[in-house]
């Protein structure tokens, strides 16, 4: 499974997720300028690298895709929705 932003959470909602999720175990700096991850620069596409880099560093420590609700479990790979390299 992939934990993926919620796109009908307010963009200031999952910028904050975002940036917790930043700083509690996700793997972030593929979002920053001219960085793989970088584009597309949407809020909705850097929420749900974050929130999946989160989720899969930290489940099997109890981390959850839950971030206030501004996430959710999906069976689909976001790569390749957003991403040309995840």
């Amino acid at each position: 499974d992939y934990c993926i932003a919620d796109e009908q959470t307010p963009a200031a909602e999952l910028a904050r997720a975002m940036d917790w999720a930043c700083g509690n175990g996700a793997d972030c700096s593929v979002l920053k300028l001219n960085q793989r991850c970088y584009l597309p620069n949407t809020v909705v596409a850097h929420a749900s690298y974050a929130f999946n880099s989160y989720y899969q560093n930290m489940k099997h420590k109890g981390g959850s895709c839950y971030f206030r609700g501004a996430a959710l479990l999906s069976a689909l790979d976001p790569s390749k929705k957003h991403f040309s390299t995840y």
